[in-house]
């Protein structure tokens, strides 16, 4: 179909308007829709970023900071970083960004990483047995440690048994 604007190049775009119950349907060219405004965007296109933090951040008013507001805004004392600076960028700008906007990245991590704010590892399913009861057994000994220095040594008995258990699951006294 040819651009119903220019009639030149072929059309791209469909622009659908409703208007009292009226629609009116123009099939247009990339040239035209910028001319006539009927599709705007950044000459450079969108990063992932914005892409993403479009999806997962809540809306945004679209009220004009005063001059006075931007002033009070949070910045990094290192790096002069503000706020609305780091949420349009997605990055950093220095490690001392992290201690000054920490209160902001909490809700953050919980949108993008569906509500967890720690990372705790991945570790392979065909890899992981092993791995997992020696990680296991570390925090067993390392609570036995603690029970034998707490002198609580009922409880000490029962952490080492656990040890041995898993001892066996691994196939040998070795770990």
């Amino acid at each position: 179909m040819e651009c119903q604007e220019c009639q030149q190049r072929p059309a791209t775009l469909r622009y659908t308007q409703v208007i009292n119950g009226d629609k009116t349907e123009v099939y247009v060219c990339d040239v035209c829709a910028k001319e006539k405004g009927y599709m705007t965007y950044p000459e450079e296109g969108y990063s992932l970023h914005q892409l993403l933090s479009g999806l997962f951040s809540p809306p945004i008013d679209n009220q004009q900071h005063t001059p006075k507001q931007q002033k009070n805004e949070l910045q990094c004392p290192k790096c002069e970083m503000t706020l609305s600076k780091f949420k349009k960028l997605g990055k950093f700008g220095c490690s001392q960004c992290y201690q000054t906007f920490e209160e902001y990245l909490d809700p953050m991590f919980r949108r993008v990483h569906s509500g967890n704010t720690a990372h705790h590892g991945k570790i392979p399913a065909r890899k992981g047995g092993d791995m997992r009861i020696k990680k296991q057994m570390n925090a067993y000994k390392e609570e036995l440690q603690r029970l034998i220095k707490n002198e609580a040594f009922e409880d000490a008995a029962t952490v080492r048994d656990k040890i041995n258990a898993l001892k066996k699951e691994m196939g040998g006294d070795d770990a």
